[in-house]
């Protein structure tokens, strides 16, 4: 049994659809997947969240959902305004403990970065990863101001006693420009760990049998794809 947790750079950087790629080749492996959102926001109660797409891409894994706010913001912003309760990190804890104890993987998908707050008094994801012992897994952007970002979030994530297992590019363009190809080589550098993945553009509009070939194509072999950095790097820079 193992626990990740997966966060961004920021917003839209592909962190759903990294998490259901590493949940579709863990299932796809026949181990039994759990896919924990703490909080979702900019969602209305009846309309589709992160975790219908997850569904949609990964097949039959075990979802759960445990806060949802209607505004885009962060959780502790959208609680706040909508009223609704905020999220403590020993509840999120909680929870995951016992998908994980009922499941080969438990996959933890954040809101936003590592230090967005869920509550007032500044809880965030990383104090979540901290309390589990969970294995971080950053999700970055391909192109210029990436490697800041990234290496900020490393900074922060050693800092606070986490691991950072690896770094995921959520969305390759499908014509990169020279600073996303020279990203290749020093995204590894600013998170202090291995590039695991390169997913491309668009993916989440696949049919599930589609996604799960790219998938793996896209994740290295320690989630059970076939993506190899340094034949990627090399393609990439022959195209340049």
């Amino acid at each position: 049994m193992s626990m990740l947790v997966i966060t961004g750079t920021g917003t839209g950087v592909g962190k759903t659809i990294t998490t259901a790629a590493i949940a579709a080749l863990a299932a796809g492996q026949g181990q039994r997947v759990a896919v924990l959102k703490p909080a979702q926001t900019g969602v209305g109660p009846d309309e589709p969240g992160d975790l219908a797409d997850v569904l949609r891409l990964a097949g039959p894994v075990t979802t759960r959902e445990l806060r949802r706010y209607p505004d885009p913001l962060s959780p502790e912003a959208a609680s706040r305004l909508s009223g609704l309760p905020t999220l403590p990190p020993s509840e999120i804890a909680a929870v995951a403990s016992d998908l994980n104890g009922e499941h080969d993987l438990t996959l933890i998908e954040g809101a936003g970065g590592l230090l967005v707050r869920f509550d007032a008094d500044g809880a965030s994801l990383a104090d979540v990863a901290w309390s589990l012992g969970a294995l971080v897994i950053v999700v970055a952007e391909a192109g210029l101001g990436t490697l800041n970002a990234t290496a900020l979030t490393a900074e922060v994530a050693t800092k606070r006693g986490l691991t950072v297992a690896g770094v995921i590019i959520g969305s390759w363009p499908e014509d990169p420009d020279l600073a996303s190809v020279s990203n290749l080589q020093d995204l590894p550098v600013a998170a202090g760990a291995p590039l695991l993945g390169v997913l491309p553009a668009g993916l989440g509009d696949a049919e599930p049998e589609e996604f799960a070939a790219k998938a793996r194509a896209g994740l290295s072999p320690w989630f059970g794809g076939e993506f190899d950095p340094e034949c990627f790097v090399g393609r990439a820079s022959a195209q340049k």
